[in-house]
Formats: structure tokens, sequence, C-alpha cells
């Protein structure tokens, strides 16, 4: 009978650890979320209680061309996709500041 209670409560930790693991995933600090565009990756980046700089906040925000996939083809010989940047003139004006290549 023990036993079986042992092994409920494991899993149910497990679910939970997992949860937590999953909903953690979702914050501003750690990078991009998935299909967020990069000027609202960038507002949000330099908009948290960090207060990053553009250049930081431009290199988690921008994506490469092997998607970031850590096993791909062109791994070695992935470069930096330009930012897309439409509509935000100030962060148009940052990026011409600091060296980022965008798209308008």
């Amino acid at each position: 009978m023990k036993l079986k209670i042992v092994e409920r409560m494991s899993a149910r930790l497990g679910l939970l650890a997992c949860g937590l693991v999953m909903v953690c995933g979702c914050t501003a600090e750690i990078g991009r979320k998935p299909f967020e565009s990069d000027v609202t990756c960038l507002r949000e980046q330099m908009g948290t209680t960090m207060q990053l700089s553009f250049p930081i906040a431009a290199n988690t925000c921008q994506r490469m061309s092997d998607h970031n996939f850590v096993f791909s083809k062109n791994h070695k010989h992935a470069e930096p996709l330009p930012l897309k940047l439409r509509g935000a003139p100030d962060l148009q004006k940052m990026a011409d500041e600091y060296g980022y290549s965008y798209t308008k």
C-alpha cells in the first residue's frame, strides 16, 4: 500500500516540476518567445526590470539563419538575420548607432 502512495506522489511532483519549468520558460529575461516580432521582443527586453542596453537586447532577440537549432547542417556557418524594425524609428536609430542591420 505504501509503495503505491510513494509512486503517485513522485509522479505528481514530477508533473509539478515540469509545469513550473514550462511556465518559467516564458519570462522576458530568458529570451525570445515563439511568434514574437523583433520590435516587441526588443521593447520587452529593454523594458524589463534589468533595463538591458540595445546591443544586449538585440543579441537576445536577433534570429539566426539556422533557426537557432543546435544540431543543424549550417550551425558553424549560421549568420544573424537583419532585425525587422518596421514602424519603430527609435529602434532603427539605435540599430544605426550600434551597427546592427535591419529592414524597414
